[in-house]
């Protein structure tokens, strides 16, 4: 490509909107596989405002510092984090999941590291990075099991990590019995809510019988939560918190050429535009917008699970989240001739399912003519 002489804005802008097209939206309801959702409009105007801001170089920009103090203190009242709390405005997940065994590594001086079967993929390179080897722990029923983690844990285990809405069926790990043995052991010990964090607490507060799995339970040393995904803000957005500050320390290094004297997070410039978002649209939905909206998301999967349950389809299991695995044989074929029709699905070989995750931008009236759908690729 020929760059050396400028095009108007007139003409990128143009450009821009054609390659557009090519991408499914989030407004059409037929992205039916990503744990993503459209951010709420408060949040997009929110990221506009601050997009010149950089939390990496934080004197810079106070009034966007004082925000994300305010965005950790919001979600670690909901996680009931004790006064004495660290906490970070990351890029999601992987990144959470990255500065958990970083500092559980360089808190132990230990290099083995136990997960589940089915914990995210970050974990992978994780270890890779940090040259830690990951002890895995098969499931039972798709959680992880707690008597097969006892008799992994031996003189290298530096922590734990277990799962709060996996990203294949949004399972919930059997985290409060976790947390006692990683108590009782004295192992640094990280949930992976990236997906659970911004829903479980709010269906809890409807009454729905899902474990706790935040610092209410002593064995719980960090959790990670995404507001990009049920958090409704923008792309890239994570949140990750520790039980104590002073653990920081641990992975901080000196960063003598700006205001910051030290850095724990690892990336060095942190984008203030989604700190804004975040807060934004978290302080205006409340706590109760968030419910309504959890409420919303569960009431959906469970008419979609009837409605394919009547079709004639099984699922791999009874969903505990907004996630639900649907039995087929083939899923990429069959993911494929859905993505003619102008489904954007997501599978998994191993479970030889399709995945639908029923975010807050997917309608009621999509899901009967996607069944429909489903039903006649399955026939061809």
């Amino acid at each position: 490509m020929d760059w050396s002489k400028g095009k108007s804005q007139k003409n990128i802008m143009n450009e821009l909107k054609e390659t557009r097209k090519k991408d499914f939206t989030f407004s059409s309801s037929r992205i039916l596989g990503s744990m993503c959702t459209a951010p709420h409009p408060l949040a997009q105007q929110a990221a506009a405002l601050y997009m010149e801001t950089n939390m990496g170089d934080p004197e810079l920009f106070l009034g966007t510092k004082e925000l994300e103090k305010r965005v950790l203190n919001m979600a670690a009242d909901l996680l009931h984090a004790p006064p004495n709390y660290g906490g970070l405005f990351l890029s999601g997940g992987t990144e959470s999941n990255l500065t958990a065994l970083h500092i559980a590594r360089s808190l132990s001086h230990k290099k083995e590291i136990i997960i589940s079967q089915s914990a995210h993929f970050s974990l992978q390179k994780a270890a890779s990075l940090l040259k830690l080897k990951l002890r895995i722990v098969p499931t039972q029923k798709y959680q992880m099991d707690v008597h097969k983690i006892a008799n992994l844990v031996n003189d290298h285990t530096a922590g734990v990590m277990a799962v709060a809405g996996t990203t294949g069926l949004g399972i919930i790990d059997p985290i409060p019995d976790i947390a006692n043995l990683c108590h009782e052991e004295n192992l640094f010990f990280h949930v992976d809510a990236a997906f659970g964090g911004f829903i479980i607490p709010f269906l809890k507060k409807q009454g729905y019988p899902l474990p706790q799995f935040d610092f209410a339970l002593p064995g719980v040393s960090s959790i990670s939560l995404d507001p990009h995904k049920m958090g409704c803000s923008v792309i890239p957005s994570g949140l990750f918190f520790i039980r104590e500050k002073k653990w920081f320390e641990a992975i901080s290094v000196d960063t003598p050429y700006i205001s910051a004297k030290k850095q724990a997070s690892l990336s060095g410039t942190r984008p203030g535009a989604s700190v804004a978002a975040t807060y934004a649209v978290m302080r205006h939905l409340g706590q109760e917008g968030y419910i309504d909206m959890a409420k919303r998301c569960i009431d959906l999967t469970l008419y979609t699970k009837k409605v394919l349950q009547q079709s004639g389809f099984s699922l791999i299991t009874d969903p505990p989240l907004n996630i639900l695995g649907i039995q087929v044989s083939k899923p990429f074929q069959v993911s494929q001739k859905l993505l003619k029709k102008g489904w954007s699905i997501s599978y998994n070989t191993q479970l030889h399912c399709l995945r639908l995750v029923i975010m807050p931008h997917i309608k009621k009236r999509l899901i009967d003519q996607f069944v429909t759908d489903l039903q006649d690729v399955i026939k061809c």
